[in-house]
């Protein structure tokens, strides 16, 4: 599982050495030389330096950078499915894109399946195959991305849609309008 926050799913007190090597001991049983063999290969994996990530504290790492060890954490079990929950939850918009781009080519060089969990209507057209839509719970749409997103809709599923803000390139040019026409009855 990739988390939400990073910041909680590390251990504060680990270096990035131990906090990948845990669950390559865990799951593979990796020790010594071979789990730092490992270690360095998820590292890259993750586009980190090794030399200049395995002995550095959460607290020395971005956000993020954060985020891309919680992924080498999910990858060091050898998975085939990851849950992925709000991994771009609090990241800036180029790192949000960053890490997309990063699962992206995970999922390709890896045969990988994600399920992500997210309330980001943007990442969802950007990244999924499939959508469920949830409302308290309960399934109300499932489907192929390109049925769920276009109508008829669920009314839940209108709403999530609708409350995407979208960017209009002229908005401050009619606001200072409207300013000069106030301002000279």
């Amino acid at each position: 599982m990739i988390h939400q926050s990073p910041v909680a799913a590390l251990n504060p007190k680990q270096r990035v050495r131990e906090t990948i090597g845990r669950p390559l001991q865990f799951y593979l049983g990796l020790i010594g030389r071979d789990r730092d063999v490992r270690i360095r290969e998820l590292l890259e994996q993750i586009e980190l330096e090794p030399g200049e990530y395995m002995n550095r504290l959460p607290g020395e790492l971005s956000g993020g950078e954060k985020q891309r060890i919680g992924s080498a954490c999910a990858l060091a079990a050898d998975p085939e499915f990851i849950i992925c929950n709000a991994p771009t939850f609090a990241l800036d918009q180029n790192v949000q894109e960053g890490i997309l781009k990063l699962l992206d080519q995970l999922q390709r060089d890896l045969s990988l399946c994600y399920m992500f969990i997210t309330h980001n209507v943007s990442t969802v057209k950007a990244i999924a195959d499939n959508v469920i839509v949830m409302n308290r719970g309960v399934v109300v749409e499932r489907g192929p991305k390109s049925e769920v997103l276009r109508p008829p809709q669920h009314p839940y599923t209108q709403r999530l849609l609708a409350s995407v803000p979208e960017m209009d390139p002229d908005w401050l040019t009619r606001v200072l309008a409207q300013r000069q026409l106030s301002a000279h009855p």
